[in-house]
């Protein structure tokens, strides 16, 4: 098994990127085929992904489906993968954000070849970011994860027209790719320090794990590993880019912003920083805590005031990765399993706010919620959806948001944090408002005469939909298997960290 398991992590990677290649061969008015490999590979990587999921062993824990190729020895670089109980639950959401995704951009008409293939390269990153165990290759996945966006939100984008001011697609891209480029600087000057101070001279991230840094190094450089990923799980107050960039996407591309591109920024700072740096880490997680409960109230607040549906769900992204950054600065076992299970739920609840968002805007061409009204009269499954990934996302019972954020909350008492934990609930309550008034705004009360005819989801949409659907309540009803998976990971990290 563990030898399948391993090449079913490869492919994981490689369905994707080869994708993306034979999509470049063909010609681009042949989008049947064009569109119809990007379906089989997004299939196929989804399959690899559940696979992956249903056959770790938590029992066993550890890293598993180790694979490795050698490739520039004399600087000890080398393709090493593996997956551990942090990692498998980001795998299964990047095939599922995946998957749904390319339903969502069959919509795509225009220069649908180029599109996808950045799309599916975007996507080898993650999954690249999330497998391997070497910081080089690390780093360059991480890289390949960020830098299509410019192109997708820039030229498949869409302006905001604002009664002051018009916010361009252009201005979007451009600012999400600033601001991440410069946390990406943090991040490789802190793998170079790594590199030089390490005996050992190699980039193997279970090499470096053995070795011991010295105090003052570890306090010195953790912090760059903490804000420069920090930038990309929108950590305050360096997420700006993040309510701009979702906002000028694509509805696809936001999907895959908020479900999955933001996870790698946290999931960077527990594999590289905490797992390199645990007594850097320890020292600065106050810092962290800090910070996030700022996340959660200021996005919540944030997003209280927006009038643009995507810039509602944009920051109340922000506020959300706050329970994340708060549930792995807790040093708890159930506030970091919390936090990799609310990476869990944020990404497939945001890709279902993205998707239905995508759909009320190619009907009415309008986002803003004080024009919009009474849409469930004419788009009932829409609104379904729409309210069923609200509910998640103001942590009702019965959908995996509560049962994520719960672990957060507990795990801050647990620790001692009780204001924090107070204001975390607090956060809650004002998400509980902006959803809420959200929904009866939008989607209930009296129907205008403007949108009488509206038509609902489309089969594509609607099974896309269904299927996120499907996770948010699979998980929030019995959310076990995924804590059990989570929890493996979990005890190894802490006993990395605090001995």
């Amino acid at each position: 098994m563990t030898d399948l398991g391993s090449w079913i992590l490869w492919s994981t990677v490689l369905v994707p990127f080869f994708a993306g290649v034979v999509i470049l061969l063909i010609p681009g008015e042949q989008q049947r085929a064009i569109k119809g490999v990007a379906l089989v590979a997004a299939t196929l990587a989804l399959a690899a992904s559940v696979y992956a999921f249903a056959a770790y062993d938590h029992k066993a824990g550890g890293l598993q489906f180790i694979g490795q190729i050698d490739w520039l020895d004399s600087l000890g670089i080398s393709y090493h993968q593996a997956i551990d109980g942090l990692s498998v639950p980001l795998v299964l959401l990047t095939g599922i954000v995946l998957f749904t995704g390319v339903f969502i951009s069959l919509n795509i008409t225009s220069r649908a070849k180029d599109y996808l293939v950045l799309f599916l390269f975007l996507v080898t990153g993650v999954y690249g970011v999330f497998t391997v165990v070497d910081t080089f290759f690390f780093f360059f996945f991480f890289e390949l994860a960020v830098l299509p966006m410019y192109l997708l939100i820039g030229v498949w984008g869409a302006s905001s027209d604002f009664k002051t001011f018009i916010r361009t697609k252009e201005y979007g891209a451009m600012k999400l790719v600033l601001y991440l480029v410069a946390g990406s600087v943090l991040v490789w000057v802190a793998l170079i320090a790594v590199y030089a101070e390490s005996p050992v001279k190699t980039f193997d991230l279970l090499a470096l794990k053995e070795v011991t840094f010295s105090h003052n190094f570890q306090l010195f450089f953790f912090p760059f590993f903490m804000v420069g990923f920090g930038v990309l799980a929108g950590l305050w107050p360096f997420h700006t880019w993040s309510p701009d960039g979702h906002v000028a996407a694509p509805t696809a591309v936001s999907m895959i912003h908020a479900g999955v591109l933001m996870k790698l920024g946290a999931f960077g700072i527990i594999r590289v920083g905490m797992e390199l740096l645990p007594a850097g880490a320890e020292a600065w997680m106050p810092v962290l805590l800090g910070l996030g409960i700022i996340n959660v109230l200021y996005g919540a607040i944030s997003a209280l005031g927006q009038t643009d549906l995507k810039y509602v769900v944009g920051y109340s992204s922000v506020s959300h990765m706050g329970y994340v950054l708060l549930g792995m600065a807790t040093l708890d076992p159930l506030g970091i399993a919390g936090s990799v299970l609310q990476m869990f739920s944020h990404g497939i609840m945001t890709a279902l706010f993205f998707a239905m968002v995508g759909v009320v805007y190619d009907r009415t061409h309008i986002r803003d919620i004080t024009v919009l009204e009474g849409l469930a009269k004419r788009m009932g499954i829409t609104a379904s959806y729409f309210a069923v990934a609200g509910l998640a996302s103001l942590g009702l019972p019965g959908l995996s948001g509560f049962v994520a954020e719960l672990l957060v909350i507990l795990g801050l008492f647990r620790s001692g944090y009780i204001l924090l934990g107070i204001l975390g609930i607090v956060g809650a309550t004002i998400t509980a408002v902006y959803i809420l008034r959200l929904l009866a705004k939008v989607f209930f009360g009296p129907v205008s005469a403007r949108w009488e005819r509206l038509p609902d989801l489309n089969r594509t949409e609607g099974f896309a939909g269904g299927v996120l659907v499907f996770f948010l309540i699979a998980v929030g009803v019995y959310p076990f298997p995924m804590i059990q998976i989570i929890s493996s990971g979990v005890d190894t990290l802490l006993q990395r960290v605090l001995g």
